[in-house]
C-alpha cells in the first residue's frame, strides 16, 4: 500500500515485507518460534554497506534491506507492547495508504506513535554498517556498561538476563554507567535479550 519516492529507501518495502513473515510465524506458532525465525535471518546479513542508498541517482542500498531491515523492526518492537506495535503497523498503512513517501516519513511516524525518539536507532541500523556493541563488566554486585560502535546520541534501552534468570532493563549510553545489583540479581554472567540485534563484549576496566 506504500511506495517510496526514491529507490534508496527500498528498505521500507522490503524490510516490512520480510518482517511480515515473522508476524505470520508469531500468529500460527507463537513468540518463541517467531524469535527463532527472526534470528535465523541474521546469518544472511552482510553489513557490507548502509541499507539506505544514495538519493537522487537511482541507487539502492545494501541487500541487507531484507534481513537487517526486518531485524531493525523486530528490535524496535521490543521497546513497546505488542498491542501498541501492531497498532503502529496498522497506522502506517492507514496514514500513508497509496502514497509515495520517504524513509524519514516512516521513521518520524513510528517515533510519534511509540512515544519515543527512535531517530538514533534508525540512523544506526539504516545509515551505518556498525552493529552496536554493549561493553560491560560484572563484578559481584556491580554491573558497569556502555554502548560502543554506535552513532552519537545512541541510547537504546536494552533488556538483559543475568545468570540467575532474572531479567532487567538497562539504559546504556556511550558513557560508562554503573548499577548495584540486588542479592537476587547478582551473578557472573550477562546475556542480552536475543530479540535485540546487538553484540556484547565483556571487558576489563582498570
Amino acid at each position: 500500500n506504500i511506495t517510496t519516492k526514491d529507490v534508496a529507501d527500498m528498505w521500507v518495502h522490503e524490510g516490512f515485507t520480510t518482517y511480515s513473515e515473522a508476524l505470520y510465524v508469531d500468529y500460527h506458532y507463537g513468540k518463541d518460534a517467531m524469535t527463532e525465525y527472526v534470528l535465523g535471518h541474521r546469518g544472511k546479513i552482510q553489513n557490507d554497506k548502509p541499507i539506505i542508498g544514495i538519493y537522487g541517482v537511482n541507487k539502492e542500498g545494501s541487500g541487507d534491506m531484507y534481513a537487517k531491515g526486518a531485524n531493525l523492526i523486530h528490535t524496535i518492537r521490543q521497546l513497546t507492547t505488542d498491542a501498541k506495535f501492531k497498532e503502529m503497523l496498522r497506522g502506517l498503512n492507514k496514514v500513508f495508504y497509496h502514497q509515495t513517501i520517504t524513509s524519514s516519513d516512516v521513521e518520524k511516524y513510528m517515533s510519534r506513535q511509540m512515544g519515543r525518539d527512535l531517530s538514533k536507532i534508525f540512523d544506526q541500523y539504516l545509515r551505518t554498517i556498525q552493529i552496536p556493541i554493549l561493553e560491560y563488566t560484572l563484578k559481584g554486585k556491580t554491573l558497569s556498561y556502555r554502548w560502543t560502535k554506535c552513532v552519537n546520541g545512541f541510547t537504546m534501552p536494552l533488556r538483559i538476563m543475568l545468570n540467575n534468570g532474572k531479567a532487567a532493563w538497562i539504559q546504556p549510553t556511550a558513557k560508562w554507567k554503573t548499577m548495584v545489583l540486588s542479592e537476587t540479581m547478582k551473578g557472573n554472567s550477562l546475556t542480552p535479550d536475543p530479540n535485540f540485534y546487538i553484540m556484547t563484549q565483556r571487558v576489563q576496566r582498570q
